[in-house]
């Protein structure tokens, strides 16, 4: 979230301090400002939380006290992670609280936007947000109020939880976004670790559905009944995330998941991208006449159990072909008619055209690689590098630490691959079709380059330069992409197989980085090392 959005200053000053510039982001009796000190200029995110009307004021203002206390505490179990409150006050029935400017974008807006998310990007936020939770838990700290406007996702991916120190400081069950409260919040039953386990779940299916599990229904009385008592509406679009999903929002909170088992979920679709198998999770081991009442019904069990995953197949199955008919587009297969800016579930976690730290564009543009020499031939690996054979038939030599972050396929051959490494800015995408066009530059320029233009104030350096690689009839493409000050640099090399076959490779960078050594050096290996399997 940029600083440099167009402000509106309030008259008022809250705590006859802090002066409101411009809402952030709202949810169900809560809103969020970019805010800043009248007299010292600095920024600060200050939110405004409802209290309950027969809150008298003593215990208000031991809200605002406990709110502060419990973020320091969480802020020296996880620094860096939680935003530092650096006041918190009570005015006109509501807590104020004021925390140090979060260099990140709250996780609702993002949804906003973007409307969904990938599996692995998905699963890195949850990993992020269990680390977090579980710090608390073993503290016997619960945060009861996470929702996607307690969360802030910044530019590099890392995210940074607000709103501790608000659940059990009013008598009200949940005081923001009722729809991601636990059931038994809805019921104002006492709450524990696993009503945060419950909302994580919520969280999950959020960004995978683009909707949240229970729908807000405008009063929160209302919403909390729909969560208690209504079924969960069945996920069809988290694929490899659906049954830790489902785990996470069971309604009885001694069924859900554990977080060991959270944990391990969630790696392996950070571990093996959007290929992770729908797997069965594990459920508690139920007792007395509960357990009972299960092994009667086994049989039952083992029948819906099949038609469901029949049916989890089948409706993953079909988010798979819609997002990938999209993905040939927003990634350039060559032949498909253009790129789409408004595609999400296809997009790499780590990001292809929005890298993790800002970077401006050059000013001049600056000869695309196909004007230098070609990298000699050769399969020699460099030093600092290692060969990557990929089981689609492609092999390459990627920086150490460097592994797979996303996979996509569609039933007729064309795949992507997106390949880097969490502290790394900067990615590779190795895309294969077997609809491309006749000539290399035509696809850059009418099938890829006009949806560019629709998306991340894209501007192209130079023109489109055709070349040969390894032989065969190829052409460059550089272009630039970003939005406000965040800005990256790709260079795109696609060439022909034959028969409609062609491969396409982009390199991604901040732009700022792009004439480092490194990245040449980077670059340079990759080209030299690509290989495709013989036919």
């Amino acid at each position: 979230m940029a600083m440099g959005r167009a402000r509106v200053s309030t008259p008022e000053l809250v705590a006859g301090r802090y002066r409101l510039l411009e809402v952030v982001h709202r949810e169900t009796n809560r809103v969020c400002w970019s805010g800043q000190d009248a007299g010292t200029g600095r920024p600060y995110l200050v939110t405004r939380v409802g209290l309950p009307q027969e809150q008298p004021g003593a215990h208000a203002r031991r809200t605002a006290g406990r709110v502060v206390r419990i973020c320091e505490t969480m802020q020296s179990l996880c620094p860096g992670r939680i935003a530092e409150v650096v006041d918190a006050v009570v005015a006109d029935g509501a807590l104020w609280t004021v925390t140090e400017w979060v260099g990140g974008v709250p996780l609702g807006e993002l949804l906003d936007r973007q409307g969904t998310f990938g599996y692995v990007r998905a699963a890195r936020i949850g990993l992020e947000l269990l680390d977090v939770l579980e710090a608390a838990h073993d503290k016997g700290v619960v945060h009861g109020e996470l929702s996607p406007g307690q969360v802030f996702v910044g530019e590099e991916g890392s995210v940074v939880v607000t709103g501790f120190g608000l659940a059990g400081a009013t008598l009200a069950a949940r005081l923001t976004a009722p729809s991601y409260a636990s059931p038994e919040q809805a019921r104002d039953e006492r709450i524990g670790p696993a009503a945060d386990l419950w909302t994580l779940g919520a969280l999950l299916y959020t960004m995978a559905e683009g909707r949240p599990p229970f729908r807000d229904r405008g009063r929160p009385e209302t919403t909390l009944k729909g969560v208690d008592r209504l079924p969960l509406r069945t996920p069809v679009r988290a694929g490899p995330l659906t049954q830790a999903v489902r785990g996470l929002l069971r309604k009885d909170s001694r069924e859900r998941l554990s977080r060991p088992v959270v944990r391990e979920a969630l790696t392996r679709v950070l571990t093996e991208g959007a290929d992770a198998p729908v797997r069965e999770v594990p459920r508690p081991r139920l007792r007395g006449a509960r357990a009972a009442a299960r092994h009667v019904s086994r049989e039952w069990s083992r029948r819906t159990t099949a038609a469901g995953a029949v049916l989890a197949v089948v409706a993953v199955t079909v988010a798979v072909l819609a997002v990938l008919a999209v993905l040939a587009v927003t990634h350039g297969l060559p032949g498909t008619g253009g790129e789409s800016a408004t595609g999400t579930r296809d997009r790499p976690s780590a990001p292809t055209t929005t890298p993790s730290r800002d970077a401006t564009a050059p000013s001049s543009p600056s000869p695309p690689p196909s004007t230098t020499p070609p990298p000699p031939s050769g399969n020699a690996v460099p030093a600092g590098f290692r060969r990557y054979e990929a089981p689609e038939g492609f092999s390459v030599a990627l920086p150490e630490g460097w592994r797979r972050l996303d996979t996509s396929r569609v039933p007729d051959g064309a795949y992507r691959v997106v390949f880097g490494a969490s502290d790394d800015p900067r990615t590779l995408a190795v895309t294969y079709s077997e609809r491309a066009g006749t000539d290399p530059v035509t696809v850059w320029r009418d099938d890829v380059e006009p949806g560019l233009q629709r998306s991340g104030e894209y501007r192209r350096i130079g023109e489109i330069h055709a070349t040969t690689y390894r032989g065969r009839e190829a052409a460059d493409m550089q272009w630039v992409a970003g939005d406000g000050g965040t800005r990256s640099r790709t260079f795109g090399r696609g060439f022909l197989l034959g028969d409609g076959r062609s491969f396409s490779l982009r390199w991604t960078t901040p732009a700022a980085d792009w004439d480092d050594t490194a990245n040449e050096r980077a670059l340079a290996a990759l080209l030299k090392t690509f290989r495709e399997a013989p036919e």
